[in-house]
């Protein structure tokens, strides 16, 4: 198995839509984000429950996208709402986490490296992907709780004074460095995931690369993902139109008064309309307007709300039967592995890309190629 020629640049970011166009890939930020769907979903309508709404007065207002936010609720109520974003955020950082050790695998030659082998990867290094950020947190709480611990030492009479002002600069320095740690913090959830994923490193080895790569290579960071980020949303965007007129195509056969004619119309409406409800898609477009000009352009390929309504859904008559209803919920569920799918595909862009930053930096800092690395352990055969 020879690994992947790389030219260690940004060129190499190119390769991140096709890399990430993969089954295996797709499906585990899938799985992971129906999962923490489901979750979400039953938290929140049981925090608006307990801020007094009714289950009937919360499915026709919010329907399949509930969210506490938009309303008021008591502390119990929020604590549920931050816990299933808590646990949708820790879960793509797993997926993410297992399809960097499939992308580096695979960079290295091996295309058979599968999901199973990745999940048990993933139950050997669980650990630093909590810790990492904990520890980097902790930092920064130390560093504010010695300065207020100081700032409370200068309340002191006649010597407060001299203990403010002749460890100025120490505080200084100090003050630098907690900003430079909430940099790693932030960084550290963006490329923890890639550096768990090809290194095998533990909670301290993670959070040294993420101080190294946020210090030596800050503006690569940002001019890659300035890349990487476009090129993402575009190469969804194409992902979409293939899957749409997909699904055009098969209502326009299959509707046909000789085939299943209003029947269908029925069913993928009542779906369609329930998944994506218009009124909910368009005020979330018209509220956007800091995108207007990808909504220009966006209208252009016709993709404006109303537009795509019109296109692509089918407006089902009022008079739906009861099996047509539940044809529409089996369809339905399809719809949302679908919508799912969208953002799947995006995060396994990301995650692609990030991996391979990764590797460049390690490449240019250290003219360490980790391509050429040998596994310490072999975890994924376990």
């Amino acid at each position: 198995m020879e690994p992947m020629n790389l030219n260690f640049d940004f060129r190499d970011i190119f390769k991140s839509p096709r890399l990430a166009l993969s089954g295996k890939k797709i499906w585990i930020f899938i799985f992971a984000n129906f999962i923490s769907y489901l979750i979400y979903f039953i938290l929140n309508y049981i925090a608006l429950a307990l801020s007094g709404y009714s289950f009937i007065n919360i499915w026709s207002t919010q329907g399949l996208y509930p969210c506490l936010l938009i309303t008021s609720g008591p502390w119990y109520a929020l604590v549920l709402f931050w816990a299933s974003i808590l646990f949708w955020l820790y879960a793509i950082q797993i997926a993410s986490t297992a399809v960097s050790r499939i992308t580096y695998k695979q960079l290295k030659g091996d295309e058979f490296y599968s999901i199973n082998d990745s999940y048990n990867y993933i139950k050997k290094h669980w650990h630093p992907l909590i810790f990492t950020s904990f520890s980097l947190g902790l930092i920064i709480f130390i560093f504010v709780l010695i300065s207020a611990l100081f700032a409370l030492l200068g309340k002191i009479p006649f010597i407060g004074e001299f203990i403010f002002s002749i460890p100025y600069l120490l505080y200084l320095f100090g003050s630098i460095f907690t900003i430079y740690t909430g940099l790693v913090f932030i960084v550290s959830f963006i490329y923890s995931p890639s550096i768990i994923g090809t290194l095998e490193e533990d909670t301290m080895g993670s959070v040294f690369n993420n101080y190294a790569i946020t210090w030596g290579q800050p503006w690569r960071i940002i001019i890659y993902n300035i890349i990487l980020i476009p090129l993402a949303c575009f190469s969804v965007a194409i992902f979409k139109l293939v899957l749409f007129y997909g699904m055009k195509l098969i209502n326009v056969i299959m509707s046909h008064e000789i085939l299943m004619g209003s029947k269908l119309t029925n069913i993928i409406g009542f779906a369609a309309n329930t998944v994506w409800p218009q009124k909910l898609f368009t005020s979330i477009a018209e509220n956007f307007t800091t995108c207007s000009i990808f909504c220009d352009s966006a209208c252009n390929l016709g993709f404006h709300m109303s537009a795509f309504f019109d296109f692509f859904i089918p407006i089902n008559s009022s008079n739906i039967s009861s099996l047509e209803s539940i044809a529409g919920i089996i369809i339905g569920f399809f719809l949302i592995i679908i919508s799912i799918s969208f953002i799947s595909y995006f995060l396994s862009i990301f995650s692609v890309g990030e991996t391979i930053m990764f590797i460049i930096f390690r490449k240019i800092s250290d003219d360490d190629n980790v391509l050429l690395h040998k596994d310490g352990k072999d975890f994924d055969a376990e």
